[in-house]
């Protein structure tokens, strides 16, 4: 039994949480967000509705955790409350889905970087910047370098900082964009509340990729104090430092560029600290993130592929992918494989909109599917209830708040880009048919360690 003093208290669990969420997407997405945005009342509704979604998320995940504490557990509930090939697919599915996420974090980078060099940079450059930054990472991960606690504990610092920066940017009225206020009443007689609705379901595409994280909370429930109160509450607190944050670089966004000017910028948080410290201040702020990024890149070539070997020990994947160097235990393989995939999205999309779009409709599945999760633990583990694990409250309200936004949001991904949908309903049914292909004998284990 886990000592108490070695559980995660409150303020741990509020930290783990807000750093879970705070990546790098919101030193971009801002701008697609508002790109997709018809009106700056679509914009903002978007970045409150994310948060409030991200909360029952955050919260529904943590009770199936409680009810079903297991290592990786955010995979495994797919083979207990449906079928492993659903476990299979959607894992698969995830790590498509992680690697498109290095892929746009690494243009988020590389378009950075690129402002502090004259040109005009292209699609293709910035690729190819993103590329370079993928290779040189799976080069030093195959000789063994490991990211250290301290270095990421640093990196998420850094991180905090630049975003504080961009809020302090509401503190310089005097460099606030001129025609701010016309921006907000401009259009609202130009659209009907059809339009509204549309429009919010392709701005919160951008800001769904933002929020993400918050799932990870499956594997701390058994391991937090008092759960049925510090979960809620370390959640809850975590999830509104959050927002709060992401509202408030949001209005630093549009009071500096202007909503309408938001919409044709790319990389805006140069602009903004551009307007207000200078180029010297740009520059060190652009540095600074481009460092944030190779150390995401670095981490996720780390991890990912370890998913990946232990899918080919349990023979989910074939035994190649649990292969091993004996002398520097790099999993060679699959961090090759996994590697490859990245460069392949990248020049595949290119552009950062659509891998965006590609990995938020993936997201979907595994999103909807491993939330509804919830309503067979609480039927198959009634006998928990009252022992002290986490339990939500306002039942069902919450999760299903979170299945239908996340159905609004692949949906409009299907009306928006088609493409993009097809490709990965497609992907999704590879995955099943490929499991049913190397696990013929397996049989139905839902009912196991319940």
């Amino acid at each position: 039994m886990q000592n108490k003093s070695t559980k995660i208290n409150l303020f741990s669990l509020t930290m783990i949480v807000i750093g879970f969420v705070i990546g790098m997407g919101i030193f971009r997405t801002a701008a697609t967000s508002a790109k997709d945005a018809i009106a700056p009342s679509v914009y903002f509704s978007a970045w409150a509705i994310g948060g409030l979604v991200a909360l029952c998320g955050a919260l529904t995940y943590a009770e199936i955790g409680s009810r079903y504490p297991v290592t990786g557990g955010y995979y495994k509930v797919f083979a207990r409350a449906y079928h492993p090939s659903i476990a299979f697919a959607i894992n698969c599915l995830i790590l498509v889905s992680n690697a498109a996420s290095i892929s746009g974090v690494a243009l988020i980078g590389s378009g950075y970087l690129l402002k502090l060099i004259p040109g005009n940079w292209t699609d293709i450059d910035k690729a190819l910047v993103s590329s370079a930054a993928i290779i040189l990472f799976y080069i030093i991960n195959l000789r063994g370098l490991k990211t250290s606690s301290t270095a990421q504990n640093i990196l998420m610092l850094i991180k905090i900082m630049m975003i504080l920066v961009l809020i302090a940017a509401l503190f310089f009225p005097d460099k606030y964009a001129a025609k701010t206020i016309a921006d907000a009443g401009s259009s609202t007689t130009s659209f009907t509340w059809t339009d509204w609705v549309k429009s919010l379901g392709l701005s919160l595409i951008a800001v769904s990729f933002t929020y993400g994280g918050y799932q990870q909370t499956i594997n701390l429930g058994n391991d937090v104090q008092n759960p049925s109160k510090n979960i809620p509450r370390g959640i809850f607190i975590g999830i509104l430092v959050i927002i709060g944050l992401y509202m408030l670089v949001n209005l630093s966004y549009y009071n500096i560029v202007g909503f309408n000017q938001m919409k044709g910028e790319r990389e805006i948080a140069y602009v903004v600290i551009d307007r207000i410290f200078g180029t010297g201040g740009a520059t060190v702020f652009s540095a600074f993130l481009f460092l944030g990024v190779l150390a995401y890149v670095n981490g996720s070539l780390l991890s990912n592929p370890r998913v990946m070997y232990a899918m080919g020990e349990d023979g989910s994947l074939p035994k190649v992918f649990s292969q091993h160097n004996e002398k520097n235990n790099v999993l060679t393989f699959s961090l090759t494989v996994f590697s490859a995939i990245c460069i392949v999205i990248l020049y595949f999309a290119q552009e950062f909109e659509k891998i965006l779009t590609f990995t938020i409709f993936l997201d979907s599945f595994g999103m909807i599917l491993s939330c509804a999760t919830i309503f067979w633990f609480r039927k198959k583990t009634k006998h928990l209830d009252g022992t002290g694990i986490y339990k939500m409250k306002l039942f069902p309200l919450m999760p299903l708040i979170f299945i239908l936004a996340y159905f609004f949001v692949a949906v409009s991904i299907a009306v928006s880009d088609p493409k993009a949908a097809l490709t990965g309903v497609a992907v999704l049914a590879a995955f099943i048919a490929i499991y049913f292909l190397f696990n013929k004998k397996k049989g139905d284990t839902r009912n196991a360690e319940l």
